[in-house]
């Protein structure tokens, strides 16, 4: 092996010791919990040795070392350990070894979570979204300076492998042969839990079951081993797609973490067998036998502790975050800022709203060739159980529209990688009451990635969610959930009630470099729902796009009646909009109807206006009513609008059961109807 290789492994070695030992010297300083490399840089160093700027990886939260060999200096690791205003990565927000990073001199790192294991479904992203811009021949597609083939490479904790959203993304790995290395590094313990109280196989055991998975078992306390192996497979994965599992054994030399210690649950045996392992040592002594002189190594050594000790005393003078700037980067801008188009041209026909949405994506993809759309069952075979992706897979092929697995987390996940790599993802979960399994990746990865990385790497995706009581639909395909998604911050929620709103709301969603969710009632897909016919609209123009976050007025009250304070207002969207007209038509000129039309951002300024104009106010939503969205917009608006009115703010949602019931009787029985809005109606008006 080349010996300035082998002399930069030892250097780097030594620096990872040197930083984990000044950490452990200043914990008062080092005051945020962290994890350090020590026993895992051999396999570390030999994997950073291989990768290209063209590559992508995902380092888990012990793998300082590989940052190291990938160039970063300990300056750069050490702002963000003491979480430090120009820490590179995420400016003092993220813990230590929770990288990201977007260069042309080093591979692209995207931002994920600490959870272990979760980084898998969004890493994974990355290779299939690379997969596809090949396949297209994509100018976004970058190849290294010598023609090299781009791979990504997953680094795991082998604890992390029992995590069943590994499973989902190992399966699409296979399935789709895509080109992604999972480095495993197993070091025996999950915190305080054995690797044989835990799991009956190692990672290479457990990866024999996913079909067309490579494996192989290595010593990844051995550089010269470590180094061989990562080469030939980085190697071989460039050069054939296919995934390719890498189970390196290594010691835990230092602690889980800096709270969780280890002498507070590992026993003095357990650590000496480990501290036989060390890889410092074990390079040392090999490049002892080949001749290197000691003295040349003991020199290193100073160099090395030197320099981290002056660069520890840097970073902790260097200035802390401005507070100020916590609330920047939540979402990155969108150029969507006006309405714009025809939204009622001339001469044509009424569309329902499914086929609104249809004809959006149709558009989408005839202009964006790194849009691509897929979810369970939208292929051409079917185009989605409500014919909301009809004659897409037939027209754009299945490369670009095709069927997942039952695999929620994947399908919300991989949108993370997919957008990080270029591509334009939109993705389908086939029932609202379905999107729980993917709420860990919607939570943890899609909706932080863009504030965790100060802006580098917002997750530009559309995610179609088919929502709401729609006749007989039962407990599993009848649920409202937008209380839920409204809890998680980082991501944008548009609920259309017609097929104008829909065709110009999911051009927005897709042109916002954020994460949006579209949630699309079933009832009004096809305007099927007696009352609902006004749903249906002209198809507004090819350019017609309407902003996220403005509400609109769908019913007017009398100026006469509003200024005698005969009147009120329903705030509602969705389904509510056709309850709350119902209701209207009993109260001429009476009541004004707001169609908040996205539930984040919400218009509040329209909102706010129009109850200070009315003094009297209903909040309908078809969500069961206790602690909803409702009821939280309902005290905003009583706090904002106090002294404007003249009644107590009303609330009308379903009733607070556990599910939607089959019985058609018993469905009407809990969800609100225009009856039950025109007796609160009533009650406002007489208040």
């Amino acid at each position: 092996m080349d010996k300035e290789i082998l002399l930069n492994a030892f250097r780097l070695m030594c620096t990872a010791g040197a930083m984990a030992r000044t950490y452990e010297a200043n914990r008062q300083v080092c005051k945020y919990v962290h994890s350090t490399s020590r026993g895992h840089e051999a396999i570390q160093l030999a994997t950073a040795f291989q990768l290209l700027p063209c590559d992508f990886v995902s380092p888990y939260y012990r793998d300082e070392s590989l940052l190291l060999g990938l160039g970063f200096t300990p300056y750069t690791l050490m702002l963000q350990l003491l979480a430090k205003r120009d820490d590179i990565f995420t400016g003092g927000r993220e813990y230590y070894s929770h990288p990201n990073y977007r260069g042309e001199d080093k591979p692209t790192i995207i931002h994920q979570s600490s959870a272990t294991g979760m980084q898998a479904i969004p890493t994974t992203g990355v290779a299939q979204g690379l997969q596809y811009l090949q396949s297209i021949d994509s100018p976004l597609y970058k190849k290294g300076k010598d023609g090299e083939t781009p791979i990504v490479i997953c680094s795991l904790g082998d604890a992390s492998l029992t995590e069943g959203e590994v499973s989902e993304a190992m399966q699409v790995a296979v399935l789709k042969k895509l080109r992604i290395i999972y480095l495993v590094q197993d070091n025996g313990w999950g915190i305080s839990v054995t690797s044989s109280e835990a799991r009956t196989m190692n990672a290479s055991e457990f990866a024999k079951g996913f079909k067309g998975m490579q494996r192989i078992s290595i010593d990844g306390s051995d550089f010269f081993q470590s180094y061989e192996v990562m080469k030939n497979v980085v190697g071989q994965v460039r050069e054939n797609s296919e995934p390719f599992l890498v189970h390196a054994k290594v010691p835990l030399l230092g602690h889980h973490t800096s709270g969780v210690r280890r002498e507070f649950y590992r026993s003095e045996e357990d650590l000496a067998k480990h501290a036989e392992d060390d890889p410092l040592p074990k390079l040392k002594t090999r490049l002892l036998h080949s001749g290197i002189a000691e003295n040349d190594l003991n020199e290193i050594e100073a160099i090395v502790a030197d320099a981290v000790a002056q660069q520890f005393e840097s970073a902790k003078s260097a200035p802390e975050p401005d507070p100020s700037k916590v609330a920047e980067h939540i979402f990155a801008p969108t150029t969507v800022t006006e309405e714009k188009g025809e939204r009622h041209p001339e001469g044509k026909e009424k569309v329902v709203m499914v086929d609104a949405a249809l004809f959006a994506i149709r558009e989408i993809m005839e202009e964006f060739p790194e849009a691509v759309l897929y979810g369970q069952d939208v292929g051409q075979r079917l185009g989605g159980v409500f014919r909301e992706a009809a004659t897409l897979g037939e027209e754009f092929g299945d490369h670009r529209v095709f069927n997942t697995a039952i695999q929620e987390a994947y399908i919300i996940g991989s949108a993370v990688g997919m957008s990080a790599s270029g591509v334009k993802p939109i993705v389908e979960v086939q029932f609202a009451d379905y999107i729980f399994p993917g709420f860990n990746q919607l939570y943890t990865e899609v909706a932080k990635s863009c504030y965790l990385s100060n802006g580098k790497f917002p997750v530009q995706t559309v995610i179609r969610v088919p929502i709401g009581a729609y006749g007989g639909g039962g407990p599993y395909h009848s649920g409202s959930i937008e209380t839920f998604l409204l809890a998680i911050k980082g991501i944008k929620i548009a609920y259309p009630s017609n097929a104008a709103d829909m065709k110009g709301l999911m051009k927005a969603a897709f042109l916002d470099p954020n994460p949006v969710i579209m949630l699309e009632h079933k009832g009004l897909y096809w305007s099927k729902v007696p009352g609902t016919e006004e749903a249906k609209t002209a198809e507004p123009s090819r350019d017609y796009v309407l902003p996220l976050g403005k509400g609109n007025v769908v019913l007017k009250a009398d100026e006469n009646k509003i200024n005698s304070g005969e009147t009120c207002c329903v705030i509602t969207y969705g389904m509510g909009v056709y309850w709350a007209k119902a209701a209207a038509k009993n109260f001429p000129a009476q009541v004004e109807v707001i169609d908040v039309r996205t539930l984040f951002p919400l218009d509040e300024e329209l909102i706010f206006s129009t109850v200070k104009k009315h003094g009297k106010c209903l909040v309908l939503t078809e969500e069961q009513q206790n602690n909803s969205f409702a009821e939280a917009l309902a005290g905003r608006i009583s706090k904002e609008c106090f002294q404007f009115l003249d009644a107590p703010v009303r609330v009308l949602g379903a009733l607070n059961l556990p599910a939607i019931p089959m019985n058609l009787i018993l469905e009407n029985a809990m969800l609100p109807n225009a009856e039950k809005v025109s007796k609160l109606i009533i009650e406002l008006l007489n208040y």
